[in-house]
């Protein structure tokens, strides 16, 4: 079965008839091809391909033209060995479960696709054992580039640190290293979370609680500085058993809030590190009979869909994990095509979604 060419212009029909039949439907069609039909070099059809300064508009267009309709499809494995590039990019994360990253990855892939870079995710499941083991049986030969963020309760990114000096492009994003010179991606933690307990201090709660992430993060003592900032704006007082570390799942928030809740001073307000445990709080303070909002208050981060759902609804700080994604991507990109691109520090604001689990009257 030959291409049908009837919906073809009639300048391509002109050009493209006498090789009407040499191409099967189900033959890949090369560059050679096209450019034997279009009468000119194979470089000027590969430079068209590819938007380089030196080619006339109107030969792009017939270009890129007869490719979409003879359905071109770039050889990236022939790409690869003459270039050096596989048009391919890993992800590193801890799990897809959670709604940061899964939308982070929507983000990666708005970007990606349309450039024709294919995505590998690697999961470690949180666990810094794991980690190490997907980044040394990494092929780094696969792949132009990496988007990392790193597991909970990691002692070294030396890991890392030997990817990237074996030339591997890597871009950090929500969970980095701190001291690993390379482009991070993240969201302003410190502010975000200055803003919450300030919105609590605001709804009129003074005994603020913090159940924090685990420690060694950079991100749990860039949220644990922006709480302690705003305590002391407003002169509220900082106990060290109103300071949990802990995980990050709902289960953890859970625990940590029955903990409080057995003090014998109890705070009035919780925030926490992010929405699931914030959903774990809620749980626990519902099963002992706690008015939230008006006895307890509750803010999360994160603005996860189970904060709108859960009742009552979880206040927030809203994070751009889709913008997180794209953005990482963008920067990844730039580092591939240029090795002595420069490390950046890109950070991202929160913003405050008020609901009912702050209504304190």
């Amino acid at each position: 079965m030959t291409r049908n060419i009837d919906n073809l212009p009639s300048f391509y029909k002109s050009i493209y008839q006498p090789y009407h039949g040499l191409f099967m439907a189900q033959d890949p069609v090369t560059i050679k091809d096209l450019a034997r039909i279009l009468k000119i070099s194979v470089s000027t059809v590969s430079r068209a391909l590819r938007d380089t300064y030196d080619v006339n508009q109107e030969t792009r267009e017939k270009v890129l033209a007869l490719a979409q309709e003879l359905k071109y499809k770039r050889n990236y494995n022939a790409i690869g060995l003459a270039s050096n590039s596989t048009h391919n990019i890993g992800i590193i994360v801890p799990y897809v479960t959670n709604y940061f990253f899964s939308t982070f990855i929507t983000g990666v892939q708005e970007i990606a696709y349309p450039k024709e870079y294919n995505i590998t995710l690697f999961l470690t499941n949180d666990s810094p054992e794991r980690e190490v083991e997907v980044a040394q049986n990494l092929i780094i030969s696969g792949l132009d580039g990496l988007l990392v963020s790193v597991s909970t309760n990691a002692n070294s990114y030396d890991h890392f640190k030997e990817l990237m000096d074996k030339g591997l492009p890597i871009v950090f994003f929500d969970r980095v290293p701190g001291d690993i010179k390379a482009t991070k991606v993240i969201q302003d933690n410190f502010k975000g979370c200055f803003d919450a307990v300030e919105h609590l201090v605001e709804r009129g709660y003074t005994k603020i609680a913090h159940i924090a992430g685990p420690k060694g993060l950079t991100f749990t003592q860039e949220r644990l500085e922006g709480y302690l900032a705003a305590l002391k704006k407003h002169n509220l007082p900082v106990r060290e058993e109103w300071i949990i570390f802990s995980g990050f799942t709902q289960d953890s928030g859970e625990k940590d809030a029955y903990q409080l809740l057995n003090l014998d001073e109890k705070p009035d307000a919780i925030f926490a590190v992010n929405d699931r445990k914030a959903v774990g709080a809620i749980v626990a303070l519902k099963n002992k009979n706690v008015v939230i909002g008006k006895e307890i208050g509750v803010i999360g981060f994160a603005n996860d869909p189970s904060a709108s759902i859960i009742s009552p609804t979880l206040t927030t700080m809203s994070v751009p994990s889709f913008d997180i994604g794209r953005i990482s991507c963008e920067l990844l990109l730039k580092h591939i095509k240029k090795s002595n691109f420069q490390p950046q520090k890109i950070t991202l604001p929160a913003h405050l979604i008020a609901r009912e689990s702050t209504i304190h009257d």
